[in-house]
């Protein structure tokens, strides 16, 4: 009885907070890309795919040049690896630092295509993944790390666009001109406020400005002949960049009214912390490290 005498008084709240920016739903965007036989295509798994086939080719250029860290018949062996420490690390580091009471219901674990990865956790894995790849190939790890973080922009980029294809880690709330209204971000539907696409800004910056400082860095200057410069700089670029949009993005719904909703401390910022301090490391100790580098393919030298 109640509730359709505030009908108006509602929708007039809505509109004002929405103040005329683009409704999400109005974008016509689905998770779902196409359904076979009760199958369903999304567009988050072929975020993945894409990010991971685009960086292999992407490696296959990088290991042409001379000193390379690692030969192109390797490149197979690196993406397996890779991708397992992806997938194992990234809903395992999701678990640990997002969702914990996931440990009591394991299966939940197990259905990815629900969501729930978290980028941290990925990083660590991938870097273990490469590290007993490196070991069984008699490879120097530290420069094989070098050339996969100049390839890893590709996943992030997709990956974000994904998060906005499904209308998930949204911003904070805004009155920007590009601000956007996603659905079911409040108790309240009718009252959903516009809120900064942190998705797209992320995209922007881990994807497209982390790409071209890395490519710079390996293709105009000497950065891949000093062991640990390029992972440096990618820990660094990505640390400061999500450091950044978290100041934007509303935290994960699960840490609503804890500390981890304040500015600063958000979970994904103190995350970050540590690579940004290992980045910063790693770049400047780069050059102590560097030797005479011994191509892995072909008979060039490069000093």
């Amino acid at each position: 009885m109640i509730l359709p005498l505030l009908a108006p008084l509602i929708t007039d709240a809505a509109a004002h907070a929405a103040g005329g920016h683009i409704r999400f739903t109005d974008l016509g965007l689905s998770p779902v890309l196409a359904s076979f036989w009760g199958f369903d295509l999304r567009w988050y798994s072929l975020a993945y795919i894409t990010g991971i086939m685009l960086g292999w080719w992407y490696l296959l250029k990088l290991t042409d040049q001379p000193g390379a860290a690692m030969a192109r018949r390797h490149a197979d062996d690196l993406v397996f690896y890779a991708t397992l420490g992806i997938i194992l690390g990234g809903r395992i580091g999701y678990v640990i630092f997002y969702a914990p009471d996931m440990v009591l219901h394991p299966l939940r674990i197990l259905r990815l295509w629900d969501g729930g990865m978290s980028f941290h956790g990925g990083v660590i894995g991938t870097s273990l993944g490469l590290i007993l790849f490196a070991r069984a190939h008699k490879l120097d790890w530290l420069r094989v790390h070098d050339f996969v973080a100049c390839c890893v922009p590709f996943g992030l980029f997709f990956g974000r666009l994904a998060n906005f294809v499904n209308g998930e880690l949204w911003g904070r709330p805004t009155d920007v001109p590009w601000a956007i209204v996603f659905p079911n971000t409040v108790p309240y539907p009718l009252i959903e406020p516009a809120r900064h696409p942190s998705q797209l800004y992320e995209a922007g910056l881990e994807g497209i400005v982390l790409f071209a400082v890395l490519w710079y860095a390996f293709w105009r200057t000497r950065a891949r002949y000093e062991p640990g410069k390029l992972v440096g700089i990618f820990l660094l670029g990505y640390g400061l960049a999500r450091y950044v949009v978290e100041f934007f993005r509303e935290p994960d719904r699960q840490f609503g009214g804890t500390i981890f909703d304040t500015p600063g401390i958000h979970m994904g910022q103190l995350l970050c912390l540590p690579m940004i301090l290992g980045g910063a490391y790693l770049i400047a100790t780069a050059k102590g490290r560097r030797t005479r580098v011994e191509p892995i393919a072909g008979t060039t030298s490069v000093a």
